[in-house]
């Protein structure tokens, strides 16, 4: 539940109370009132528009600054509209008012978002803003316990919307109604709804249009009976005279027996909207391939032969089930019905379930392995959860499975799964191994286990160390099938201290990147006026240290001896960063980010950093006068003063005139042009930046007359900056120009805004500070770049290779006794038996998420690992065979997982699409769209004679498992 920050968003105010009497009275209001927020309590939904305008309002006399200049932005930049809002209008949040859907009430939007449609108000301050403007509607919504514990709090936005279908009559109606609400009251609200008596109904979950389970638990919540939004519930109508349901043509999905025919049809209208929960979409809306469509409208719905059908198709069909008939077929060939974006959690389960031994564990008697008191797992409820699930779609059938029992235990123990959102598959697997492997492990009392250093120790004895104690507090059916060991080797760069460690892994992330270095952009801007800014395209490490693009900017810029670059990240035209570790990675710089460097001459005396940011009036207009605000834009620009004398303000218009003095437009620069004179600035102290021995270009040059000293000189016009004080405080630089600045002896910087008028900008070329290019920009990729192949080996050498660790990821080196960014080497030493490999497709950056569409090479058959192993003691080759991979198509809002997998009694490939099975050929199943591989290890074949090969293998004794 996002918390209500009044101060720095937004309330109304009453036509008796100024803004700031409004925001201060609201605040208090919404401190106390979230203070005391507790289960039951009331919540409204305003439209974040209004919101939005109401937080203007009351804030438009807030002028706080900082040294940063990053909250100028949000306060002091800022100059709202005093406009006092209208009246509330949450018109834009519901859909019409005039419902006819009384028992459901107002509705919102299925895909609302919090924070970018509304925000929540606890009542007591909806209240007081209801007082002041009135308007509406008032859209109420309750707190509820949730979590694991239930000891969270959460406004449930989206209640259970339920579709109520009455037998035999056919009547339907839509119902909203609480998750935390029991079974009873929905009970009663039907019987209210239809006129019906209580004893005279019994209701049934009916989703899919099945009889899952009859509904008579009564104290029992809605949340823990797993209803889903937009299901349907059958009210079944009894003869209290006879004591018989009157639709008894309805068969449960149970019956295998035949099915009463009846002439009798009824009409059923499709829901109103297809499956949606709080803040996701609809399935139907952007569906992704392979997800179920809505219904047509007025289905007719009868009863004819064994099977109930739907429009001449049968009823599993229109609701998402397998299109696939299995009748008579191997097992293992049944599909799993999408609930809503859930086909990456389809994809996944069906490759565990395929993994033959775990079919063959979970189809046996497992649950005297349940690890019930392990506080790291799930008390046996994932296990139980996906022991079940797997042998249901090991059990005889034909019939799509819906895995509502295992997604509901997945949202209740890992909420990040939670709702009918994509999600990443290789996310949902990595916590299902873990989860698995904690509720199945056969060590109930974990020991204290000590690792020792190798201290030169021979690798096999370490080895063997390190597997033992990790076995000793992990064992179970994930460990004997899915976990290897790999060497790992860390170098100090200071002391060259070599660590070695053997670590446990579940499964392998190889990158997807062919080559080692990258292209990297930079914006180079010179602080003397001797240039224009340019931006500059270098190759560095891909694993890098920032003194690398600095050694590759430095050449490609031509930067002389007696200067140096100044390197800044910057983010909403603000500086966010300077980068000055010359340790710092690379790999810390995203794609997306924007790269400054500067030029500036490297100095023996004092200096301080001047930091320019540019600011503009934006144009905004009200409805009785137009309003101004200042906005930062371009980019931020550096430069030194000298802080031995004394500074003026006259001194900073000198140096921000000669920073901004290559953009001056020529026209500017004649003497008619330059009103109000405020100094002279002599060409030697403009070139003061440059080598003695070498010319000063300068496009003020030609401006220059001579004073009565005789020495050349320009007439510069004085600059509307604002230095910001250390007390947060403005000083205008236009004015007293001799006046002196009062700075800490300490002071390594200062901050200067420069307010761009509509004049001051006919006089400079601004366009060369705007469109600060990204370090790499994303283009579509082409056919030549899909078309060559990465190999597989190729991603697993780039997995191996050495690499310095991240910052984040600093190694304590015990002979140092400090924190090192050490360079770290993989190599692989103990292999499991079912070999998992995440091909890493995704790249993460601040604003988006990437997908590198790379064909992967892989190979289906003698997959050899044999010269990637560090143990030696083996003569033996190590060779793998693919079994089973997920695929992921499209992009990252509209993508869609399927699962290719082999069945090994039948030797032949199947496509699983959701509910949709399909058989293919083996060359069908590389594509681009692989994504995580599973791999069978194959029996080790004769040992590798005459010392071919000698210098791989692996230990085919306490080495594996």
């Amino acid at each position: 539940m996002t918390e209500v920050r009044v101060v720095c968003n937004n309330s109304s105010g009453g036509a008796q109370l100024t803004p700031e009497e409004e925001r201060v009275l609201i605040r208090d209001i919404a401190i106390t009132s979230e203070s005391k927020s507790k289960e039951g309590d009331s919540f409204y939904l305003i439209t974040q528009r209004w919101w939005q305008h109401w937080i203007d309002y009351v804030n438009q006399d807030q002028t706080n600054v900082t040294n940063d200049g990053s909250s100028m932005l949000e306060n002091c930049d800022t100059v709202s509209s005093s406009k006092r809002p209208a009246s509330i209008d949450n018109s834009d949040l519901i859909y019409d008012v005039n419902s006819e859907e009384s028992n459901v009430g107002i509705e919102i939007h299925d895909t609302l978002l919090e924070g970018r449609d509304y925000v929540l108000l606890p009542q007591e301050v909806w209240n007081q803003l209801y007082s002041w403007y009135g308007g509406g509607p008032a859209l109420s919504r309750k707190v509820i316990s949730s979590g694991l514990s239930q000891t969270e709090f959460a406004v449930e936005v989206y209640p259970l919307r339920l579709q109520l279908l009455v037998m035999p009559k056919g009547d339907r109606c839509a119902v909203r109604i609480s998750k935390k609400e029991t079974i009873g009251e929905l009970h009663k609200r039907a019987c209210e709804i239809f006129y019906l008596n209580l004893e005279q109904v019994c209701i049934w979950d009916y989703y899919g249009h099945r009889k899952h389970a009859l509904m008579n638990d009564m104290d029992k919540t809605l949340d823990d009976a797993n209803l889903q939004m937009d299901q349907d519930i059958l009210v079944e109508v009894h003869d209290i005279a006879n004591g018989t349901a009157l639709s008894r043509f309805i068969r449960s999905a149970q019956d295998n027996g035949p099915t009463v025919k009846d002439a009798s049809s009824f009409h059923l209208e499709p829901s109103k909207s297809s499956l949606s929960i709080a803040g996701g979409l609809s399935a139907s809306k952007g569906a992704s391939r392979g997800c179920s469509a809505e219904p047509s409208q007025s289905p007719n719905l009868t009863s004819q032969g064994p099977n109930l059908t739907y429009q001449g198709r049968e009823l599993d069909n229109a609701y998402g089930t397998s299109t696939v008939t299995t009748r008579g077929s191997s097992g293992g060939l049944i599909g799993l019905q999408n609930l809503g974006n859930t086909c990456f959690m389809n994809s996944a389960i069906q490759c565990l379930v395929h993994t033959s031994e775990f079919a063959e564990y979970f189809r046996e008697d497992y649950h005297q392995e349940i690890n019930w008191k392990n506080p790291l797992g799930m008390v046996g409820e994932l296990a139980l959860a996906f022991g079940e699930l797997l042998r249901r779609l090991w059990a005889p059938g034909r019939t799509a499975i819906a895995p509502r029992q295992f997604k509901m235990k997945l949202a209740r123990f890992a909420p990040q799964f939670s709702g009918y959102n994509q999600h990443d598959s290789q996310e949902l697997l990595a916590f299902l191994l873990d989860g698995l492997h904690e509720d199945l492990n056969r060590v109930k009392h974990k020991p204290y286990k000590k690792s020792k250093d190798a201290d030169g120790r021979p690798d096999e004895e370490v080895a063997d160390e390190y597997w033992a104690s990790h076995i000793a507090r992990n064992d179970s059916i994930i460990v004997d099938v899915c976990q290897g060991q790999y060497k790992s080797t860390l170098v100090c760069p200071e002391c060259n201290k070599i660590s070695v460690t053997f670590d446990p892994f579940m499964y392998l992330s190889l990158p997807l990147q062919s080559t080692t270095t990258r292209s990297m952009t930079v914006t180079v801007f010179t602080c003397d006026g001797s240039a224009l800014p340019f931006a500059c395209t270098v190759t560095v490490p891909k694993q890098g240290r920032c003194r690398d693009l600095m050694n590759a900017l430095s050449c490609a810029c031509s930067l002389k001896n007696s200067e140096e670059l100044k390197l800044a990240e910057v983010q909403n035209h603000l500086f966010q960063r300077f980068l000055e570790d010359p340790l710092i990675s690379l790999s810390t710089i995203k794609d997306d980010d924007h790269l400054a460097a500067y030029k500036i001459a490297k100095s023996l005396k004092k200096t301080l950093l001047l930091r320019l940011i540019h600011r503009c009036q934006e144009q905004e207009t009200g409805d009785t006068k137009a309003a101004q605000k200042l906005k930062p834009f371009g980019t931020p620009l550096v430069s030194l003063i000298s802080h031995d004398d004394v500074i003026t303000r006259g001194d900073i218009q000198k140096v921000v005139h000669t920073m901004l003095s290559p953009l001056l437009r020529s026209e500017s620069l004649r003497q008619a042009d330059i009103p109000e004179p405020c100094s002279s600035l002599a060409a030697s102290d403009m070139c003061h930046h440059s080598s003695s021995d070498e010319a000063c270009t300068n496009p003020l040059s030609d401006s220059m007359n001579k004073d009565s000293s005789g020495s050349r000189a320009v007439t510069l016009f004085k600059l509307p900056l604002q230095l910001v004080e250390e007390s947060n405080a403005c000083i205008d630089l236009s004015v007293g120009e001799d006046k002196t600045i009062k700075l800490s002896s300490t002071s390594t910087s200062m901050l200067v805004y420069v307010d761009w008028s509509q004049e001051l900008l006919e006089k400079y070329d601004i366009h060369y500070l705007e469109n600060l290019p990204e370090v790499f920009k994303y283009g579509p990729v082409n056919k030549k770049a899909r078309t060559e192949p990465l190999s597989l080996y190729t991603c697993l050498e780039g997995f191996l290779r050495e690499e310095p660790l991240v910052p984040e990821d600093m190694w304590y080196c015990p002979k140092c006794k400090e924190r090192r960014q050490a360079s770290k080497k993989l190599d692989l030493w103990r292999l499991p038996e079912v070999l998992v490999i995440h091909l890493k497709r995704f790249s993460y950056s601040r604003s988006m998420k990437h997908k590198l569409e790379t064909f992967v090479n892989f190979p289906i058959r003698d997959f050899d690992l044999t010269n990637y192993i560090a143990n030696k003691n083996n003569t033996q080759r190590q060779l793998y065979e693919l079994y089973a991979l997920t695929n992921h198509y499209g992009g990252m809002g509209s993508g869609h997982y399927t699962a290719h997998i082999k069945l090994l009694d039948e030797n032949r490939w199947y496509n699983f699409d959701d509910a949709h099975i399909s058989p293919i050929n083996e060359e069908d199943v590389k594509s681009a769209a692989a994504y995580v591989l599973f791999y069978r290890r194959v029996k080790t074949v004769d040992a590798i004679s005459n010392g071919e090969n000698s210098g791989t293998g692996h230990n085919n004794g306490s080495s594996l498992k």
